[in-house]
């Protein structure tokens, strides 16, 4: 996967065949991805082969979560004061069906997190947060160390666990 490198969308990437098998993320990366970088409302990243099809994406954009959502042993730890903490949605990720198997999630997912991760350094942010769309995808998350959020089907990943992760690479 080292030859691979990721990049932020942009009009050489040719996504008009991307498909995962969810029809959401297809329509997201082929009709509104491009729109919601404009708007910024999120930064798609993504993967491309040589001839520059998209094999897989990734979007990311600030958010905040309540603080009753944060695992106690985090939430222990930080200032009573912040109703709603800093954190980065991981907000898609989806890799192309020509490339499942590949080990292409985890290149995408650990990119996001490095990207994360040295964002949080110059703004505030405490965590990475995804909602999975299906059990594959919460099973994915916890390989990486995500929790899941009491009351919520969102997962949680501290930028804590993240330098470390980040790190050995």
């Amino acid at each position: 996967m080292s030859d691979f490198i990721t990049e932020a969308l942009n009009t050489k990437h040719f996504k008009k065949d991307f498909k995962c098998g969810n029809e959401s993320l297809d329509n997201y990366i082929q009709k509104q991805a491009k729109q919601d970088v404009k708007r910024k409302l999120s930064a798609c990243f993504v993967l491309p082969n040589k001839d520059d099809n998209v094999i897989g994406f990734y979007t990311l954009s600030n958010a905040g979560i309540s603080r009753s959502l944060i695992p106690e042993e985090i939430r222990k730890k930080l200032p009573k004061n912040y109703n709603s903490l800093p954190v980065t949605l991981l907000g898609r990720l989806a890799v192309d069906e020509s490339c499942k198997g590949k080990g292409i999630g985890k290149v995408l997912l650990m990119d996001a997190l490095k990207r994360s991760y040295f964002v949080s350094k110059l703004i505030g942010s405490m965590a990475m947060v995804v909602d999975p769309l299906n059990e594959n995808a919460v099973n994915f998350y916890k390989n990486f160390g995500f929790v899941t959020l009491p009351s919520s089907k969102k997962m949680f990943l501290s930028m804590k666990i993240i330098e470390n992760l980040v790190s050995k690479k």
